[in-house]
């Protein structure tokens, strides 16, 4: 008897059963990732008359990716390379000056105590549960008062206050940074500033790398706040530019061009995936591990 439980518990235990299990939920979300990638690329290799009568999973005849990919980008007077600099812009100014100010704002919080500490925590935590939907209007009362609504700086400002981004390079620097090696640079003289740019940041670009690609994603995606401030196409990022070449089919007189959509979209999704993988070497954990013996 004491074998028989033995030899089940071993079965309910043995890693090879749990090594299938995972694999195959594993590859259930790897195909959840990829078939719409799939079906994007596949689509922007047919021309308009092929995307309503064939199969989306599979090519519809005649490889017209490099003609779509011409005509998309020439249509309407160069208009997609208008919003992909407008969107190149929002990226630069809003998700670079977010990442800048959350690795400072993360850093202090982390490593320098001062009166109301805990009011700033529970400040950023209630800002973290907080949706951008829910600000957006206020925002946009706010902008309209000072007359920066359909301007750049609609959609740059409000994209530098990133709270998730705040919160985590804080909890970032409070492990990544040990205070005994701030007290040791301290000791031998060097001034905060030094300090942090030299010694701080290289151990912080992980979690920078992090907070720079989230704050990119999310500033890249952004469709809402762009479409309450933006009203002239030429400031369009690309979400609200390829929206309306969309809507075009539905409109009185309007010509439809799924397949520049489905192009578009395609090549917008092309620098994400470059940044995700030029950048995700520096993805690397305990960069500090072994430095300072307790």
């Amino acid at each position: 008897m004491r074998s028989a439980g033995a030899s089940r518990r071993r079965r309910r235990s043995d890693p090879r059963r749990r090594s299938v299990l995972l694999t195959v939920l594993t590859s259930v979300v790897v195909l959840y990732s990829l078939v719409p990638l799939a079906w994007l690329f596949i689509n922007a290799t047919k021309t308009q008359p092929k995307l309503l009568d064939s199969f989306g999973l599979w090519f519809g005849g005649h490889f017209a990716l490099w003609d779509n990919i011409h005509e998309t980008v020439t249509y309407d007077d160069h208009i997609f390379v208008r919003w992909l600099l407008n969107t190149l812009l929002y990226v630069v100014l809003g998700a670079g000056g977010a990442t800048f100010l959350a690795v400072l704002g993360g850093y202090g919080l982390a490593k320098f105590d001062f009166p109301g500490k805990r009011t700033v925590f529970a400040v950023v935590i209630g800002a973290v549960a907080v949706p951008g939907t829910a600000l957006a209007v206020p925002t946009f009362l706010m902008f309209s008062k000072v007359g920066l609504t359909n301007t750049p700086w609609a959609v740059v400002i409000p994209s530098l206050i990133s709270p998730f981004g705040l919160y985590l390079m804080w909890v970032f620097a409070s492990e990544a940074i040990p205070d005994e090696l701030l007290e040791a640079a301290r000791v031998d003289g060097s001034g905060e500033l030094r300090t942090f740019f030299r010694i701080c940041l290289p151990l912080l670009a992980p979690g920078i790398v992090t907070v720079l690609l989230f704050t990119m994603v999310a500033t890249w995606n952004n469709y809402f706040l762009p479409l309450i401030m933006i009203k002239d196409p030429d400031w369009y990022p690309l979400t609200l530019g390829l929206n309306s070449w969309n809507a075009q089919a539905s409109t009185v007189g309007g010509q439809p061009v799924f397949n520049l959509v489905i192009t578009g979209s395609l090549l917008t999704i092309v620098p994400l995936i470059a940044a995700f993988l030029l950048l995700q070497r520096y993805w690397q954990s305990g960069l500090t591990a072994g430095s300072v013996k307790e």
